[in-house]
């Protein structure tokens, strides 16, 4: 114990180290813009000939800094607001876990899969994951850290670490660092989840030449352990501790309570590794722009030749190198014995894309307005013990986006459709139309999207033999039928009435062939149309000056008896005690409620990886009620939180013993304490 506690203390003075001790440069010009900088973020002339003496001020921290998503040409700015804990944590609202931190997790919300073309199927981590759509490519005067620890109870932590700065005035680098542990409160629960970004942008000189790379690591350990054993009795567990309460799987399993601990016994273990790379060259008309004291060089691309490369390696595994409960893996007679000394099953997969394009920019001075033609060539290989699956794909795309200069509309449409291989035909259709409205009290968007694809791999693609249908697929899944390939349409409405505080949506989902898991292990496929209707509200009432309340909701409605479980209603409310004191302090503090109405909720097969629709057992639970002080001091920040208190039972000597229910099987967290701390360098 003694020698933990040293590793951990230690580690975090390195990290705070690492962030704190950076290099501070002066720099001149942000790639892509038409204008110069100080070390203030102020516009200078350019004078080379004393640029090497120049010295930052120690007692300065202005800093100009601003970003853009990947596949995006909005500008982004750093968000420094405090009142939505949700907001930096990894796990949304919206969303529930299996009842620990870094367990699987699924929305409330009704969220098909809508890509079109090959998708492994493992989809239960997604929230943990780093991708290249996730990735923000910074530009900024001045290097910028950010530092993140949060400590809960059971020895819950998360370690962030990230940095951006420009080595070069046309060169700019990020590293994105972030690991999350959790033993868990149940036994065989434990998860480590690490990830990794490492992004690249530079801009040649003359402005024409474009590289972006992106590096990604992600890699995710959760032990499974099935769910409570049934008829458990959580309000009577020796000395109150959830530990107690046997399991399905790994009840007798030792659990480690260590950060730097990343093995597990019983449980999913995903890796994924990606590369992309995307560089163009801009064909365009060159100008200046002359002052009373800085002239600024300009250039206008009008046509951009771009080539996309991306590798990805992913591998899915699910393992238990101690199967000892034969009472759960019974269930599992299709495939799965336990008798055996290990049981183990893995897909990997193997994705080469290359993508090519031509974008065209219709006005000089509106880079948001653009046409883009591209095709890709995507070269697939699978490992799924016995067999080897390789797919070669052709797709063709179109997108045009135009925000109009005036700011009063925003239009994005974009298409995609392979047009051989083994996902010819899947297609993909979007559209949207944004518009302001008068007097800038807000906007209006309204969109339509349609998605035909080829189910999932893991529930759809077989092989026959001289004997039987076998599954592709390591993993135990029993697949009846052959499937045809789902059609989802979307429809979506959004009003945003910022001086209101206002904001309203509306989703409406039209489905057909919807795939889907049932059971333990067995996928089948919806024969019916079906619809679900999402309507959501958010709305911020000002009581007084310093009390807000805060208010989201989610109404959902299901016609055709679809195999999909979701509340008839998802809310939350905050009311707060937040404001400005005594200069540098922001403060906001009060309660959280969180509620949805009693429904089936899904299941979940640990052996597939895989939320299961059950439609036998109801939860329902009592409302979510959490306590919390969140603060900013300059660029610090930090939350507390005691969250769960609605687990009290006042019958059995004041004990937090009533928990709710997250799946059928998976009881949700008791009282539960969380400090963390966001702090952010400027150097």
């Amino acid at each position: 114990m003694h020698q933990f506690l040293v590793k951990r203390i230690f580690f975090i003075l390195l990290m705070i180290g690492l962030c704190a001790i950076v290099h501070a440069q002066v720099y001149d010009t942000i790639p892509g813009e038409q204008y110069q900088y100080d070390n203030r973020g102020l516009p200078i002339r350019r004078d080379s000939s004393n640029e090497t003496l120049k010295h930052r001020d120690v007692y300065e921290d202005s800093i100009t800094i601003y970003f853009r998503n990947w596949d995006s040409t909005r500008i982004g700015k750093l968000d420094s607001s405090i009142n939505d804990f949700y907001s930096r944590f990894p796990v949304p609202w919206q969303y529930h876990d299996l009842g620990n931190l870094g367990t699987a997790a699924e929305s409330f919300i009704f969220k098909p899969y809508m890509k079109p073309g090959f998708d492994a199927g493992f989809h239960a981590y997604d929230i943990y994951r780093y991708t290249p759509e996730n990735t923000r490519f910074f530009q900024t005067t001045r290097p910028y850290s950010e530092t993140v620890y949060l400590l809960g109870s059971r020895a819950e932590q998360i370690i962030n670490l990230f940095h951006t700065q420009n080595r070069k005035s046309n060169l700019n680098f990020g590293l994105d660092f972030k690991v999350l542990s959790s033993p868990g409160a149940y036994k065989n629960q434990s998860t480590v989840t690490s990830n990794t970004r490492i992004n690249t942008s530079y801009q040649s000189s003359n402005k024409r030449y474009i590289n972006n790379f992106i590096l990604i690591t992600n890699k995710i350990l959760s032990s499974d352990n099935g769910g409570l054993k049934p008829n458990q009795n959580l309000d009577s567990l020796a000395f109150n501790d959830p530990f107690a309460a046997s399991t399905k799987i790994g009840n007798n399993l030792p659990t480690s309570r260590s950060i730097f601990n990343a093995s597990i016994v019983a449980g999913t273990e995903y890796k994924e590794l990606t590369l992309v790379m995307r560089h163009s060259f801009d064909f365009g008309q060159k100008d200046s722009l002359v002052t009373d004291s800085v002239t600024y060089k300009l250039f206008y691309p009008r046509i951009r030749l771009q080539h996309t490369f991306q590798y990805s390696k992913n591998s899915y595994e699910y393992h238990d190198l101690l199967p000892i409960d034969s009472d759960y893996y019974k269930y599992f007679q299709y495939e799965v014995s336990s008798g055996t000394d290990t049981i183990k099953f893995n897909d990997t997969w193997q994705m080469l894309t290359n993508d090519f394009a031509i974008i065209s920019y219709p006005e000089k001075n509106n880079l948001n307005q653009y046409l883009k033609l591209n095709a890709g060539y995507e070269y697939i290989k699978g490992e799924s013990s016995p067999f080897t699956t390789i797919y070669n794909n052709i797709y063709a795309a179109a997108e045009y986006r135009n925000r109009t200069r005036n700011q009063l509309y925003d239009v994005e449409a974009s298409g995609k459709l392979y047009v051989t291989g083994h996902f010819t035909a899947d297609y993909a259709a979007y559209v949207s139309i944004k518009r302001s409205l008068r007097k800038n009290i807000g906007s209006l968007q309204i969109g339509f999207q349609n998605t035909s694809r080829t189910p999932s791999f893991v529930a759809s693609e077989y092989v026959v033999d001289s004997i039987y249908r076998q599954p592709l697929t390591a993993f135990p899944v029993k697949q009846p039928d052959n499937y045809n390939k789902e059609n989802i349409t979307r429809i979506f409405a959004i009003i945003d009435v910022p001086p209101a505080n206002l904001r309203l949506t509306g989703e409406y989902y039209l489905v057909t062939n919807y795939t889907y898991f049932t059971g333990l292990y067995t996928s089948l496929q919806s024969s019916t149309v079906f619809n679900v209707l999402n309507i959501g509200a958010q709305k911020m009432i000002k009581v007084s000056k310093y009390l807000n309340w805060y208010l989201e909701g989610n109404f959902q409605q299901t016609t055709g008896n679809p195999p999909v479980n979701v509340p008839l209603v998802l809310a939350r409310s905050r009311f707060a005690y937040e404001g400005n004191f005594f200069k540098n302090l922001f403060l906001s503090t009060g309660l959280e409620i969180k509620y949805n109405t009693p429904y089936k909720a899904d299941g979940y097969s640990p052996l597939i990886g895989q939320f299961v629709f059950q439609d036998t057992a109801t939860i329902s639970n009592r409302p979510e009620i959490n306590a919390y002080l969140n603060f900013r001091i300059k660029s610090f920040k930090g939350y507390i939180r005691l969250e769960n208190l609605n687990t009290i039972d006042f019958g059995n000597g004041f004990q937090f013993t009533k928990y709710n229910f997250t799946a059928p099987g998976y009881p949700a967290r008791g009282l539960w304490l969380r400090i963390g701390i966001w702090w952010s360098f400027v150097n």
